[in-house]
């Protein structure tokens, strides 16, 4: 059996359980079938139990819940999506982009009191996002995007700039140009979240089988490796892994992500870090970085070293990457210089998902029963909840703005056969992390950064 404490820092410091449930012991039915126990599986269930207790939902997990991304991230709940209001306003209009982005900021208050009302200790501390400026560019940057929320009804209460001093009450990072304020984020323990959400779960009469595979999944029916299970309506919430099902290999490209977590830090550094109200942090390079104090006064910070393996391939060799943790801490370093030599507890890393046109969406079929939700890019922890929704929302039929959001029905193409898909993204993130060092180096905005990182979201 897999030792699951390794997965994250979050594996490793909880608490409860993380034996596997009972995998699927033959053949069975069921009015829903779920396949994948992460953030989108589990909220799909939680609000389809919720709204008819009379359905038999039965979630299919490989391995256990929160497994992949789910029980790895960086527990940031930001109501925000990977690509914002124009790629939606596009598909769409602009009235439609909007109400979205209003349930999607929405989304961190509902995780908040599912929180509370499921007796979830997941350390959920909803201090916004502070996105330091720490170049001339970077600030530049944030000044249009700003102005762009503006022209798109986006008001202060959501989004605002901050003055280098404005910065320093939440937190003091070096080489500060100013900074954005991001209000609808929640730092929180995403393991703790993603487990007790399974229970919460069970305890509305889901049944969940783990260390059961899925092979194949169509219309009316999931193949596993421990039967079949016949559902009209069947569910594919598996992100990253959807790569592992026939026919799916270019569908969602998996992009790594790795973190690290320091020792619980005493009060005289945080005085000269701050963070004190757990805002989640960044700064506005090109290549992400992301981080929160924990609620056991840790920094957890991580980034994108080694972007994507040819072929798509998913490798646990890669989620130890020696070299990219050092490159991780080196970072954080640079931000916070007091945390020189203190120790690092825990490394790991792990996958998130992609579509060709870098936007998450919802689909459901009535006529075949299919649907699907994801394609989040690294920020699944909030849209997640508002997918489950959706999908609860579509498969009852229930009449609701949900099932008319700009998301739903969104397409993308398939991503490029190989070699060209490595070529593309290792070559767009080359360009991009060298347009973060000549902006560090010179505070001058590089127009090849720009342009790569466009591209790599046409």
């Amino acid at each position: 059996m897999s030792d699951y404490s390794n997965l994250s820092l979050w594996m490793a410091t909880f608490e409860g359980d993380l034996t596997p449930r009972a995998p699927l012991d033959g053949d069975a039915s069921a009015d829903v079938a779920i396949v994948g126990g992460g953030f989108t599986g589990l909220w799909t269930a939680y609000y389809l139990a919720e709204q008819d207790p009379s359905l038999s939902i039965l979630v299919i997990e490989r391995e256990i819940c929160g497994f992949g991304a789910s029980g790895r991230n960086g527990g940031w709940a930001v109501g925000e999506l990977a690509t914002g209001f124009d790629a939606y306003s596009r598909r769409s209009s602009p009235q439609s982009a909007s109400r979205l982005l209003d349930y999607v900021h929405g989304s961190v208050d509902e995780i908040g009191r599912v929180v509370a009302a499921e007796a979830i200790e997941c350390g959920f501390a909803k201090g916004g996002v502070i996105r330091f400026a720490r170049s001339r560019a970077q600030a530049e940057r944030q000044a249009a995007e700003v102005e762009s929320n503006r022209a798109n009804g986006i008001g202060a209460d959501i989004i605002r700039l901050l003055e280098p001093e404005e910065v320093r009450r939440f937190a003091r990072p070096t080489g500060l140009h100013g900074g954005i304020f991001y209000s609808p984020c929640a730092a929180l323990d995403p393991a703790r979240l993603v487990r007790g959400l399974a229970d919460a779960v069970e305890r509305r009469g889901v049944r969940i089988v783990e260390q059961t595979g899925a092979v194949a999944i169509g219309g009316g029916s999931v193949t596993t490796t421990h039967g079949k299970v016949s559902a009209p309506v069947v569910i594919r919430a598996t992100e990253a892994y959807t790569r592992d099902l026939p026919g799916e290999r270019r569908t969602l490209v998996p992009l790594y992500s790795l973190m690290i977590a320091t020792e619980p830090l005493d009060a005289a550094t945080w005085a000269e870090i701050g963070l004190d109200t757990r805002p989640t942090f960044a700064d506005d390079r090109y290549a992400v970085i992301y981080g929160q104090r924990t609620a056991d006064n840790r920094i957890a910070f991580g980034g994108r070293a080694i972007p994507y393996l040819f072929g798509s391939r998913i490798d646990p060799a890669t989620e130890r990457d020696r070299r990219s943790h050092k490159l991780i801490r080196k970072v954080l370093v640079d931000m916070f210089p007091v945390l020189e030599g203190v120790d690092i507890t825990h490394e790991w890393g792990g996958v998130l998902a992609a579509p060709r046109n870098w936007v998450p969406a919802v689909r459901y079929d009535s006529d075949t029963g299919l649907g699907t939700a994801g394609g989040y890019v690294g920020e699944g922890v909030a849209p997640s909840n508002l997918a489950g929704r959706t999908l609860a929302d579509l498969i009852t039929g229930a009449d609701s703005e949900l099932a008319e959001l700009a998301w739903v029905g969104i397409e993308s193409r398939p991503w490029e056969p190989e070699p060209l898909r490595w070529l593309g993204i290792r070559g767009t993130r080359a360009v991009m992390g060298w347009a973060d060092r000549v902006e560090f180096g010179t505070g001058r905005s590089s127009r090849l950064g720009r342009l790569a990182y466009g591209l790599l979201r046409r």
